[in-house]
């Protein structure tokens, strides 16, 4: 059985930093390229950042090149999202997600496994 499970979230005022973290399981984790999304209220999920299998390729949503790094470690399964200068418009439930397929993918429908989710908070 195939989970992600997202830590690392919570509140944070405006220009703080946070930390997420996404550990799987049930899957051949260096088989994968990674991927974060999020989903503010109202809205529909958009992509964050992605990362290839070997962590040698990254790619950011231009919302937050800059300001977020998207990084991983194959030996603990685990994909991580820092997060710097975060801004309100950053409040969202943040997904991690896995894609099977051969490039860096930023479409949701192009994800094979999905976490349940974790909330991040910016306050103004």
């Amino acid at each position: 059985q195939v989970q992600l499970v997202e830590s690392g979230g919570g509140s944070v005022q405006a220009g703080g930093s946070l930390r997420l973290s996404c550990k799987t399981s049930g899957l051949t984790f260096s088989s994968y390229n990674m991927d974060w999304f999020r989903q503010a209220p109202g809205k529909e999920r958009e992509f964050v950042a992605a990362i290839s299998r070997s962590g040698g390729d990254t790619y950011y949503a231009d919302s937050v090149k800059g300001r977020f790094t998207i990084s991983r470690e194959n030996a603990k399964n685990t994909v991580y999202l820092q997060m710097n200068s975060l801004k309100p418009e950053d409040t969202a439930v943040y997904y991690c997600a896995a894609s099977g397929r051969g490039y860096l993918h930023t479409s949701v429908g192009a994800m094979g496994f999905w976490g349940t989710g974790i909330e991040v908070t910016v306050s103004s």
